[in-house]
């Protein structure tokens, strides 16, 4: 049996000793190797060094931070059919939506690059007399993320290059449900020449994440996840003093209006919905079809369900792979029997799906359900996973207000042909990230990632600018220097508050 270790002060540890839990391949439905899971010993030892490694680390030269991010993005991109196959293997995602988010990676990695520019602090000359101040932009100090399975390359990517070239250390808590790539990317970064302890995975579960929440020696924790575990570690670790970041679920809705083009919403709308098996946090999943649209955009959408290639991640020809895991499998089938039970017309129906040769995988077909109402749990609830449901508005005003109505507030699309209409739309939806004909919104590296409402505990979100914020503290600098006479100096400190003057 493979075991996939930790990776702590620039090798691999365990699984010697420590508890384990098995990995899948979601395809056969049959364990393929077992992890290493961290307790709070093993959290220690990977902050203990973190901690180590930061001291010298944030005193490299920017020049010297910065050849190593380019190093290691060329290894990167080197070995991104590596990274993509792998992650297909334990998650289960088809090779080519897998190295869709290596792409998207590597799009962080060489914004990181640049980040010396985003370093740059301010000056003010002659702020009183004889003064000056500079304000400086300091690293954290030892950072850690807790990432979800559904992007096990990309959402890490979101956080570890940034906080790296920032100069802080980081220590990665992968999900355990596909953790290798995790310890080939910290191998990447060790043949980059990046110093032994900078970069650390622990994987675990609940109790690593504890631990990290409560270890006095890290100082930011950044997470993605459901919105539940996003409040409870929001809650956990700022309460032991950390800054944080949590990245909650999410509802995202596609309203679609009459003018709008409706074979190329339903083509983008399938897309965005059942890529990845619904298991993105940015999937379109929930329609809002406006006026008389809606049965000629339901008959289209049911069309394009019907024609989807289910099958392993890497076969040829599959355009959606498995869920991840049986419990998985199990939640989803539970939120199609709810939606049935509650009187939505279930147009395709993908439970009971048959995939040959792979009984044992954990597949739920493409499901799509019409005539479904705000009061139904498989729309309340993030489904998270191929299941699509349409609801109607009269207008985009009461669309509008159905959307804002929902506590989510992650991602949201509009379909139309009226720039006066997309406009009301952005300005008016309560939504982190909109997109305007385009179904997942995810900005690209230089702009930031976040949601609002329950998408979202803390005040920063991910990569980008507000990334840069969130890995490093301001701090401002006032200086004088008197003359060197005694002759030439003034009198006694004034005991008044100072003044500019």
């Amino acid at each position: 049996m493979r075991t996939i270790p930790h990776w702590i002060d620039g090798r691999r540890e365990g699984p010697e000793g420590s508890a384990v839990a098995q990995v899948y391949d979601p395809a056969d439905g049959i364990v393929q190797a077992e992890v290493a899971l961290a307790d709070a010993s093993v959290v220690d030892r990977a902050v203990t060094g973190a901690a180590a490694a930061f001291e010298s680390w944030s005193d490299c030269a920017l020049s010297a931070r910065t050849r190593v991010m380019f190093a290691f993005r060329d290894l990167l991109a080197r070995h991104a059919d590596d990274l993509a196959a792998m992650v297909s293997s334990e998650h289960g995602k088809v090779v080519s939506d897998a190295a869709g988010e290596v792409a998207r990676a590597l799009d962080v990695v060489e914004f990181a690059c640049g980040i010396p520019h985003l370093l740059k602090g301010a000056f003010s000359d002659q702020v009183s007399t004889g003064i000056d101040t500079l304000t400086v932009h300091r690293a954290v100090g030892v950072c850690a993320g807790i990432t979800p399975f559904n992007f096990p390359v990309m959402v890490p990517a979101w956080m570890h290059p940034i906080a790296i070239a920032c100069g802080n250390s980081f220590i990665l808590k992968p999900s355990e449900r596909d953790p290798s790539v995790s310890i080939m990317v910290a191998e990447l970064y060790q043949q980059a020449g990046l110093p032994d302890g900078v970069f650390s995975v622990v994987n675990g579960d609940k109790v690593a994440v504890d631990a990290i929440c409560d270890h006095p020696g890290i100082d930011a924790v950044s997470f993605v996840g459901s919105t539940p575990i996003a409040r409870y570690v929001h809650q956990r670790a700022s309460g032991s003093g950390k800054r944080v970041q949590a990245l909650g679920g999410a509802k995202n809705h596609a309203v679609v209006l009459p003018d709008a083009d409706l074979d190329f919403a339903a083509d983008q709308i399938s897309a965005a919905g059942f890529g990845s098996a619904g298991q993105r946090c940015m999937a379109l999943s929930a329609v809002v079809a406006v006026g008389d649209c809606a049965d000629e955009l339901v008959d289209r959408l049911e069309k394009r369900a019907r024609s989807i290639v289910v099958g392993p991640g890497a076969a040829p020809g599959s355009d959606m792979g498995p869920l991840v895991s049986a419990a998985a499998r199990t939640r989803v089938c539970s939120a199609i029997d709810a939606g049935v039970a509650a009187g939505a017309t279930l147009r395709v129906d993908g439970r009971g799906l048959a995939v040959p040769g792979h009984d044992d995988g954990f597949f739920v077909g493409p499901t799509l359900f019409d005539d479904v109402t705000t009061e139904m749990r498989v729309y309340a609830e993030e489904v998270f996973g191929p299941v699509l449901v349409v609801l109607r508005a009269p207008d985009l005003e009461s669309a509008i207000a159905l959307i804002n109505a929902n506590p989510y507030g992650n991602g949201t699309a509009v379909f139309t042909d009226s720039g006066a209409a997309a406009r009301e739309f952005a300005r008016r939806i309560r939504v982190g990230m909109v997109g305007v004909n385009v179904p997942i919104p995810v900005p690209m590296a230089y702009h930031s990632f976040g949601g609002w409402k329950d998408s979202l505990f803390g005040d920063h979100h991910v990569h980008g600018t507000e990334g840069v914020a969130f890995y490093t503290r301001s701090q401002a600098i006032t200086s004088r220097w008197p003359a060197s006479s005694a002759a030439e100096r003034r009198g006694a400190a004034p005991m008044s508050f100072p003044t500019a003057d």
